[in-house]
This record gives structure tokens, C-alpha cells and sequence, in this order.
């Protein structure tokens, strides 16, 4: 660790004060005082009384004045040099909140779950192993949302995750929107570092863009998209005549392999959590492109050290004015003969 001066040029203020010696004194107008026989013996007697204060009140304000220079010019204690992990790579979420998410066909240790919460907990564990890697989140129904932009802070991601509900973005499926949402914060990331996910349970029924398009438009700028189709097909029922089985969904699989290809991504297929877990589980060992190594020193600020004893010395050389003129005699009166 060492200390380092954010603006050390201020350290040419020290000598400031010393510009007060080299101004003219002022005339003195005062009218000529009347000079009694004891003038002599009271002047004597004051100055060995403030003598002594009046050298603690210098000495204190040459202290306070170079504390308070010292902290203007901001001291900081720096860290040692922690290495961060980068991959590299830049990867968007983009989750589909339409109202057929809510459907419960997901099982996950014998208890059935809607579409939604299977892949908050699943995805959830897949953002917070994704170290090294910045992390976006969309969410799309009748059109797409950006609810956080690509970061570092996975807890963030995966908070906004958590808050995220059914309808809020409508009920319909905006595929092609969320893929050209996603190529928009994306186009700016390092080229070949650029994965889009895209999880949906549904067909492409709103929005202003072709999801097949979009995924050309997607090749050209080198997203990377992984799509994954959600829903078992099925869901169980239980009815007075036993457990019915009932279709659900309307999964466009046919789209969402074409989007992958276009892109030189691939397509899954999660029929239950436990495969959606090993979905991601599998996108999470996807190496990155390129490894780089951010840097960082930790920087704690000082200035409120020095700036404390500065406020300090002045109360101290005002406490010492203050006991001066106590401890000055008032004046004797005269009497006339």
C-alpha cells in the first residue's frame, strides 16, 4: 500500500501566509493616549502574561494551515493491484414474459411449476456462474424491454430477473423485436464476443420485425443466438375421471433452429427444469473468443484525517483567544484630587 496526492500541486499554498509580512503596516491614527506613572509597570505585566500565549496561538495556526493544505490536497491510501477476470464476452438475456409463461408444465422435484419461475431459478444460478462475463437482461411480450444493459454486477441481473412478472411487457410474443433489441446493445461490443440467449415458449405474434430477419441482420453484426424452445408440450390435469393430459403451446421450432443457424448458434429444446438446467449448464461451458485481465486498485480517501485537525487547531487557538482577554486586568480607575 502507499499514499498517494490526487492534486499535489496545491502544496504551493504553503507559502501564502508568509505574503502578510510583506505588506505595508497600517499608519496608526489612533489619538495619543494619556500616559499615567503606572503605563510602565502594567505594560511589563501584560506582556509576560500573553507572551507565552501569543507564541502556543503561532505555532497552532502554522499547524492548522499546513493540515488543512495537506487535505486540500487529497492524500489517498492505495491498494494493492487486484486482477480481474474478463472473458471478453458479452452476453444478452432475452426472456419472454407473454402470458402463456405462466403456464405450469415444468416439473422440478415432483412439484409443477410455471414456465417463468423454472427459468428464474434456473437461469438465475447460470447468471451468477457467468464470472468474467457482461451480462444484459430483455424482457419481451408484446414488445421488448431492456430492464439492465450489459454489466459486470451479476447480482443486479439477476434481481431484475427475479421482479420480473407475467404481463408486464403484454401478452403476446415479440421475437423479432427482442432479437433487434439485443443486436442494438450489442453492436458496440468487441466483434466475435457478441451471444445473444433467447428463451421463449411461444410463436412470433407481435412486434415490428420479422424474427427471421432479424437473425440475418444478427449474422451480419456476429451475434452469436442461442435459442431455447420452454414448455413440455403437455400438462397434466386432474379431473373426476383421473389426471388428463391437455396440450399447451404453440412453440415455433421450426423459427427458432432457423435463427440459431443463421446466426452459427445452436437450439435446445427444455421439456422440464432438469433440462433446462443442463442447457445452461452446457451454454456455461462455452469458452470465450479472448481472455483479457482487468486491473484494479483499491483507493481509500484520507483528506478528513488532516481536515479533522485543522478543525481541530482552530477551536484550540479560538479557545486560547478567548482565555487571553479574560486573563487581561480590567483598568484601574483615576482619581482626582
Amino acid at each position: 500500500m502507499t499514499i498517494e496526492f490526487a492534486w499535489p500541486w496545491l502544496l504551493a499554498a504553503l507559502p501564502l501566509p508568509l505574503l502578510a509580512l510583506l505588506l505595508p503596516r497600517a499608519a496608526s491614527t489612533a489619538p495619543a493616549a494619556l500616559r499615567f506613572p503606572f503605563y510602565g509597570a502594567l505594560q511589563a505585566n501584560l506582556q509576560g502574561h500573553t507572551g507565552q500565549r501569543s507564541r502556543l496561538r503561532m505555532v497552532l495556526a502554522v499547524l492548522a494551515w499546513l493540515t488543512l493544505v495537506l487535505a486540500a490536497t487529497r492524500p489517498q491510501l492505495i491498494g494493492e493491484t487486484v486482477h480481474l477476470p474478463v472473458s471478453g464476452r458479452s452476453l444478452m438475456l432475452a426472456v419472454d414474459i407473454s402470458g402463456s409463461m405462466q403456464t405450469e408444465d415444468m416439473q422440478i422435484n415432483g412439484h409443477q411449476l410455471s414456465r417463468l419461475t423454472a427459468v428464474k431459478l434456473v437461469a438465475g444460478k447460470f447468471i451468477q456462474q457467468r464470472k468474467g462475463d457482461r451480462l444484459g437482461l430483455i424482457l419481451f411480450g408484446d414488445q421488448a424491454y431492456l430492464q439492465a444493459p450489459l454489466t459486470f454486477d451479476r447480482s443486479t441481473v439477476r434481481t431484475l430477473l427475479d421482479e420480473a412478472q407475467i404481463g408486464l411487457a403484454g401478452k403476446r410474443t415479440a421475437i423479432g423485436d427482442a432479437i433487434g433489441l439485443s443486436i442494438k446493445r450489442l453492436r458496440k461490443e468487441p466483434a466475435r464476443n457478441r451471444v445473444l440467449i433467447l428463451l421463449t415458449d411461444g410463436t412470433n405474434t407481435a412486434g415490428n420485425v420479422d424474427p427471421l430477419k432479424a437473425a440475418d441482420l444478427a449474422a451480419r453484426e456476429g451475434v452469436h443466438i442461442y435459442t431455447i424452445g420452454i414448455g413440455s408440450g403437455e400438462m397434466q390435469i386432474q379431473t373426476p375421471f383421473g389426471v388428463q393430459r391437455m396440450a399447451t403451446g404453440d412453440l415455433d421450432e421450426n423459427s427458432l433452429k432457423a435463427i440459431a443457424s443463421k446466426t452459427d448458434g445452436r437450439y435446445f429444446r427444455a421439456r422440464d427444469a432438469a433440462r433446462l438446467a443442463k442447457i445452461y449448464a452446457l451454454l456455461d461451458r462455452i469458452e470465450p473468443v479472448s481472455k483479457d485481465e482487468q486491473t484494479w486498485r483499491p483507493v481509500d480517501e484520507l483528506y478528513f484525517w488532516p481536515l479533522s485537525a485543522a478543525l481541530l487547531l482552530s477551536v484550540l487557538i479560538a479557545l486560547s483567544t478567548a482565555f487571553s482577554w479574560r486573563a487581561i486586568p480590567a483598568p484601574a480607575e483615576v482619581h482626582h484630587a
